[in-house]
């Protein structure tokens, strides 16, 4: 009898233990680590990604372990750490970082790969792409509007507007054919001066590049290069004359010298990867796709720039901007994407 209900008690004890271990298990935050192919605090791609996951952190507690470096040789080896030490999610935040997350996902089936700006096709790995051709199409339209403004102080008379990115690499030249279509839709006759600095950790190279268009007649340049376009804008604010910001809204970084940003929502990307995977909603061998008719892309509605103008802001670009928008979520206007940008898996 004793013995009957030593066993029971046992039991009891190890099924109590069973429970326990299970609910710490259940409790135990998601750890996430975002890999990044440069450095926080560049007020666009970057710092989008590492917000998105701010407010995971903020709605789910995940632990949250972020990795900075600008040499490639770095980003293999933050992965493969991150990867090693268990995390549950890894997030790759750019196209150099998903050929990584394409090299190695399948030697470690049991961490879930997000993507951002890739297409990767792996039973692991989410890819979350964005329309930035869309987006880049709407700055280049408004570029060509207001390098025609001669009312406006710094805006010559020559219809020249300019570009510079980072690295030359597909997703950038999706936002530079964007840019220049839509440029051309406004006016045939735009001449769009293209550089890259090669690198988007180099403002120092950014400025340079942005002054060196400013002096062949240019008064508006589209920044597209991370935190080397800390120097593009830098470089507006200095001669009197005029960007367009990336990524996030830049406007207010120089008020009166931006004349809109062409948002991109790597922070709603992030931020997705990690809610499908609480939500038991992540799906591998996916592509998702947010372009202007999702809210993915689209431009900021240049109060900024409307505050520093005063009478003198052209409200006929927001007016024609937001009748483009329209047409481009219609159908109406097909945006030209750069064949050599993949979109799917």
């Amino acid at each position: 009898m004793r013995k009957k209900i030593f066993t029971v008690l046992l039991v009891a004890c190890m099924t109590l233990s069973l429970m326990a271990s299970g609910a710490v298990a259940a409790n135990k935050p998601l750890k996430v680590a975002l890999i990044l192919s440069g450095f926080l605090g560049d007020k666009s791609f970057n710092d989008s990604a590492y917000n998105g996951l701010l407010k995971a952190k903020k709605d789910f507690g995940i632990e949250l372990k972020v990795l900075e470096s600008k040499n490639p040789a770095d980003w293999e080896a933050n992965l493969l750490s991150m990867a090693s030490a268990k995390y549950d999610v890894i997030i790759g935040s750019s196209t150099q970082i998903a050929e990584l997350i394409k090299k190695h996902a399948a030697s470690f089936p049991d961490v879930k790969f997000g993507v951002i700006d890739g297409a990767v096709k792996a039973p692991n790995v989410e890819s979350i792409i964005f329309a930035q051709n869309e987006g880049s199409f709407l700055a280049g339209a408004a570029a060509a509007m207001f390098t025609t403004k001669t009312n406006i102080p710094g805006v010559n008379s020559k219809k020249i507007i300019g570009w510079v990115g980072g690295m030359d690499i597909p997703v950038l030249q999706d936002f530079l054919t964007g840019y220049k279509q839509g440029a051309k839709y406004i006016d045939p006759s735009v001449k769009v001066l293209v550089s890259f600095a090669g690198s988007f950790s180099d403002p120092l190279k950014g400025k340079e590049l942005a002054l060196a268009q400013f002096e062949q007649g240019a008064d508006i340049v589209m920044n597209v290069a991370s935190t080397t376009g800390n120097g593009i804008l830098e470089a507006a604010k200095e001669k009197g004359l005029y960007a367009i910001g990336v990524d996030m809204d830049q406007d207010g970084i120089y008020p009166g010298h931006i004349l809109t940003s062409m948002i991109k929502r790597v922070d709603v990307a992030t931020y997705k990867v990690v809610k499908d995977v609480k939500e038991n909603k992540f799906k591998g061998n996916t592509v998702v796709e947010m372009g202007v008719a999702s809210g993915g892309v689209g431009l900021t509605d240049m109060s900024v720039m409307k505050k520093a103008l005063g009478d003198k802001f052209p409200k006929d670009i927001l007016v024609k901007i937001k009748e483009l928008t329209e047409d481009i979520k219609s159908g109406k206007i097909k945006v030209e994407q750069y064949k050599g940008f993949k979109r799917d898996i």
